[in-house]
């Protein structure tokens, strides 16, 4: 039975039954198909569903080409081997990977082991004769692409060829590796005009095995390592941000890691402006993974640099003024943020001009500071602002666009004018899927916030749905301790806490409280928040002495915080007076 859900696009489904129809059309003989696709994940899933479709019909097998010897020939021959079923040359679909995983580049060697694979292909072509079965051969794009001018004849033996269409791929443009084509002039790269439009220049895992390469011949203090290391760094938060990474945590602290190598080799080298912004990247992507106290040293360390060797009226130090802004909001230090975000934006006025991506990233980062203080009247002008500047700039298709929307649908759900923000919620999710994919962590985030608009009219079984497809999203792709990890969590128990389903809402409001402690330190408005709502679940069935604590510790937070006059610190305190009221009554 097909799983519809697998393809979302039309052209993927179109390659699955052509592919289907492929394997079937002819049951005895060579029927060699070709299969493309830059996702591993994807194209497993795929395999698993082609072959539970063809059973028993065709019984199925798979094979992975050896690294050292990527011959197809000889993993064939290694299979039948072991397969009587095969021997008897009953019908079988043979499903084969591993190509994917060959260095494109020599690295030193004689031949890289694509050559290898695609000298195979070419020689032993009429040594496939011997397996008469439908043979599924997987490859990359990049891989295909070589494949076509290296084994001519393979190629022409063909019955089909199948390409699944995906956001994730192991392949660097080359246009983003124009800024570091020094590192190639000892590779057979080195004539390659890297700035051609070829999105499947180079495999990612190519580039470290060359960075490896120049660090044994010319030693890890080398200069030139510093700027290999920062691009890396840089190409991978690019993949990220795009969409492209095959799996997003091991790709995010390989980009730690690189920006470190880089940091080290700059300090060291006397490189300031590069290493200015190296501390900004790495602070970046430390508060994207919640480690806030990690972040700050680095964002003043990076803004006093600037400072000291740009000046006070350059657009990098408006950039390290907004950048440590974004921290001290992340960790509730409102008026500190305040202050930088009104310098960078004038700032960034005074430089840019008033039509520039920079001034509407501080419209919008000023907004969502006043979003979050309540301050409603003053966000809403600045959001129309910057959405309309993007809107020119850019249009509507485009994920900076997604994002001011997704703002904006927050500050109508603040207000309760959730008729307006649910429109503006749902245009979010589909461009952010349109342009990352479905598996990536803002997509989660646009979940959990349509969530929170039902949620808020009692639409509990849509927003229910919402926040745990939102919650297994962040599970997959982010740190055990997140940020946006806690939040879902909360949201999850703060509704099972509307419903009176306390046993469930309990664990997670206590987990959503270590969490935010743990991430965000004991004096933060989301640990307010959390103690405020297990307390409330303490209220709500009677165990009225655990709840008081909490609810002090809760309004100590708010008042310090927001001030004594503020929404939270006064639904706090009502929340108090009604635990005073029903210890009086008990």
């Amino acid at each position: 039975m097909l799983n519809e859900e697998l393809f979302d696009e039309g052209e993927n489904q179109d390659a699955y039954d052509d592919l289907i129809v492929s394997i079937e059309a002819q049951k005895r003989g060579l029927n060699l198909l070709i299969a493309v696709c830059d996702d591993a994940s994807f194209r497993d899933e795929i395999i698993a569903q082609y072959e539970a479709e063809l059973q028993p019909a065709f019984r199925a097998y798979r094979v992975t080409l050896a690294r050292q010897e990527p011959s197809l020939k000889a993993a064939l021959n290694q299979l039948l081997q072991q397969e009587e079923y095969l021997r008897q040359q009953n019908l079988a679909v043979i499903t084969v990977t591993g190509a994917e995983q060959l260095y494109f580049l020599r690295l030193g060697n004689e031949q890289s082991e694509q050559e290898k694979f695609f000298g195979y292909l070419q020689w032993t072509r009429e040594g496939l004769r011997e397996f008469p079965f439908a043979i599924v051969l997987w490859v990359t794009n990049q891989i295909l692409v070589n494949l076509i001018k290296k084994a001519p004849d393979f190629w022409s033996w063909r019955n089909g060829v199948f390409r699944f269409e995906s956001k994730k791929t192991n392949a660097i443009p080359g246009k983003e590796l124009e800024h570091i084509r020094f590192v190639f002039r000892d590779t057979e790269l080195a004539s390659t005009d890297t700035n051609e439009d070829n999105s499947f220049f180079l495999p990612i895992q190519d580039l470290q095995g060359l960075i490896e390469k120049v660090e044994q011949e010319q030693g890890t203090k080398d200069r030139s390592l510093a700027t290999l290391y920062s691009r890396l760094g840089d190409i991978y938060r690019s993949r990220l941000e795009r969409g492209e990474s095959q799996n997003y945590q091991e790709e995010q602290e390989l980009a730690i890691k690189y920006w470190r190598k880089a940091i080290e080799l700059q300090n060291e080298s006397g490189l300031q402006i590069d290493l200015a912004t190296s501390l900004d990247n790495l602070a970046g992507i430390y508060r994207a993974t919640g480690n806030y106290s990690e972040a700050e040293p680095l964002y003043q360390q990076a803004l006093e640099l600037r400072k000291r060797l740009l000046g006070e009226n350059h657009s990098s130090f408006a950039t390290s003024l907004n950048n440590l802004a974004g921290l001290y909001k992340s960790t509730g230090q409102y008026t500190k943020a305040e202050l930088l975000y009104q310098e960078a934006l004038e700032l960034r006025k005074r430089l840019l001009g008033e039509n520039h991506a920079d001034v509407v990233a501080s419209l919008n980062n000023l907004a969502l500071l006043y979003d979050e203080q309540g301050r409603y009247e003053e966000a809403e002008p600045l959001y129309l602002q910057s959405l309309e500047l993007e809107k020119r700039l850019v249009g509507e298709n485009h994920l900076s666009f997604t994002f001011i929307l997704n703002n904006l649908a927050l500050l109508y759900y603040h207000q309760g004018r959730y008729t307006e923000a649910e429109p503006l919620s749902q245009q979010a999710i589909e461009l952010d899927k349109r342009f990352l994919g479905e598996d990536n962590p803002d997509v989660a985030t646009d979940l959990h916030n349509l969530g929170l608009i039902y949620r808020a009219q009692g639409r509990y079984d849509q927003a229910e749905s919402l926040f745990l497809e939102s919650l297994e999203l962040k599970q997959r792709l982010l740190q055990k301790a997140h940020p946006l990890l806690a939040d879902t969590i909360y949201a999850l128990g703060y509704m099972y806490r509307e419903q009176g389903r306390y046993n469930e809402a309990e664990p997670l409001c206590i987990k959503a409280l270590e969490l935010d402690k743990h991430l965000l330190g004991e004096n933060h408005p989301n640990v307010a928040e959390s103690l405020n709502n297990l307390a409330e679940i303490y209220r709500e069935t009677g165990r009225y002495d655990e709840a008081e604590p909490l609810y002090l510790q809760a309004l100590d937070i708010c008042e310090r915080v927001w001030g004594v006059n503020h929404i939270r610190s006064v639904a706090v305190r009502e929340n108090l007076e009604k635990l005073s009221v029903a210890m009086r009554e008990n």
